[in-house]
């Protein structure tokens, strides 16, 4: 009974947490601008109402919502129904003048089909002739018709649209200045909204998820996941994957996911906070990756998504609620908001989105030219992803700046984690004198020691 107990009290917490993150960012994304490029073999999926209900969802929140429905497939379904042959070189469609009708027709079918499922969530969508568009012409010797790219968007209207309260649905079809129509790639008409109208966000929803590590380079220190999905890019390990992956040979679905991280590398660098690459066959994969700080497709972003900074008075709950766990197994000495308040500025947090993950402290003996690293906790849920690396290199680089000679810990239950990262065992005599007075033989904490370099940069190994 007592281990149910606390089993559901650690559910009750989950949930909680959850609830917590989803309030902070529904009022950080509020009138934000979110582009949606949803694969067209989702639309006619059996989940696919469920990723409707969960657009109007955002919409209901105040986030503005623009949608860009792939038409690959139904494009093709009506193509074969008329046999009309369109070759595809190198993944873009050669559209004949022939074809362009029936191609157009297909398009604008699955824009209403998603309008119309809108409505039935009582949510109100408009379809717009905005996008001005040229031919690509010929390439490589191919003649691509009716194939065309994005030239320019009626950005003015299409702003107006939004503030209004209407989800834009844009079709895969552009018109030149005199009206001739051109087919279009949704996935770039997608990455030019975003980049035109500086979206915080881009989504390319498909049927695979998030980007996987086989078969590809990775970069250094690019976070994989267990399922093997890349699961974070900065812009510049984004920039460094299509370097490595450049001259690489790839199977066609590889290349699709090497040109999705073209496009995402492309938007951030334009401006274009994050984008994301995620499954849209699993329940409620879209609202997860928003409103939870984890995620669980690809994400490659342009701004800080997870940094570390000095903690806060505000913060102090937080912290307290995540030692807790660590108190209780007796990991962790305890410690009270008084404790915190004394040494605030001593601490540092690890924080994704306004949610703090980790912590750390480093208490100074100025006498000695020492420090201790003590309070180093890291959410269970971010266990696997470095960060205890990433708080103890912050640490020691302020202990670096500081010009201390060395910093030391006093574990009871981690000695070979701080062994690994270059620490030595130390003795109670080494202790500084202030320290050593107040050492809890009953305890029996390993002490361990990092000496510090004058010379060392933060650049150099030690902790990574």
């Amino acid at each position: 009974m007592e281990a149910d107990r606390k089993m559901d009290k650690a559910r009750i917490k989950e949930q909680v947490e959850i609830i917590r993150q989803a309030f902070g960012y529904i009022n950080h994304f509020k009138n934000e601008t979110f582009v949606i490029k949803i694969d067209s073999a989702l639309i006619s999926n059996n989940l696919f109402p469920v990723l409707i209900k969960d657009l109007t969802l955002l919409h209901s929140m105040g986030i503005k919502i623009i949608l860009v429905p792939g038409a690959k497939t139904r494009i093709n379904d009506v193509l074969k129904a008329y046999n009309i042959e369109c070759p595809v070189v190198n993944g873009i469609r050669v559209s004949s003048p022939e074809a362009i009708p029936f191609i157009k027709m297909a398009a604008f079918d699955v824009s209403n089909n998603v309008m119309t499922m809108l409505a039935e969530h009582e949510t109100s969508a408009i379809i717009g002739n905005w996008v001005k568009a040229k031919g690509i012409g010929v390439r490589g010797g191919v003649d691509f018709q009716n194939s065309g790219v994005v030239e320019n968007l009626q950005i003015g209207i299409l702003r107006k649209v939004l503030d209004e309260g209407l989800i834009p649905i844009f079709p895969n079809i552009g018109w030149s200045a005199k009206g001739k129509p051109y087919n279009l790639s949704s996935s770039e008409l997608a990455f030019t909204l975003s980049v035109q109208l500086k979206a915080s966000k881009l989504f390319f929803v498909n049927e695979h998820g998030g980007i996987k590590a086989q078969g590809f380079k990775i970069p250094q220190d690019a976070y994989v996941s267990e399922d093997g999905t890349i699961s974070q890019l900065t812009s510049v390990q984004a920039g460094e994957f299509l370097d490595l992956n450049q001259e690489m040979e790839h199977s066609a679905g590889e290349d699709e996911q090497r040109t999705l991280i073209s496009y995402a590398y492309r938007a951030c660098k334009k401006g274009v906070r994050r984008v994301h690459i995620i499954d849209g066959l699993t329940e409620g994969m879209l609202l997860q990756e928003i409103f939870s700080s984890k995620g669980f497709g690809t994400m490659v972003y342009s701004n800080q998504h997870e940094n570390i900074r000095p903690m806060t008075i505000a913060d102090i709950p937080g912290v307290l609620s995540l030692m807790q766990p660590k108190i209780q197994e007796g990991a962790l000495v305890e410690r009270t908001t008084a404790d915190l308040n004394e040494r605030l500025g001593d601490y540092a947090v690890y924080e994704v989105d306004g949610t703090l993950h980790a912590c750390g402290a480093l208490h100074l003996f100025n006498e000695e030219r020492t420090g201790e690293i003590a309070a180093i906790v890291v959410d269970e849920t971010f266990a696997s992803r470095g960060i205890g690396r990433k708080m103890m290199s912050y640490l020691i680089e302020k202990a670096t700046k500081m010009r201390l000679n060395s910093v030391f810990v006093l574990t009871t239950q981690t000695a070979d984690w701080f062994l690994q990262l270059g620490f030595v065992i130390s003795t109670v005599d080494e202790l500084p004198i202030q320290k050593r007075e107040t050492y809890n033989k009953n305890r029996n904490s390993l002490i361990l020691k990092y000496p510090i370099s004058q010379e060392r940069n933060k650049s150099e190994p030690g902790v990574d």
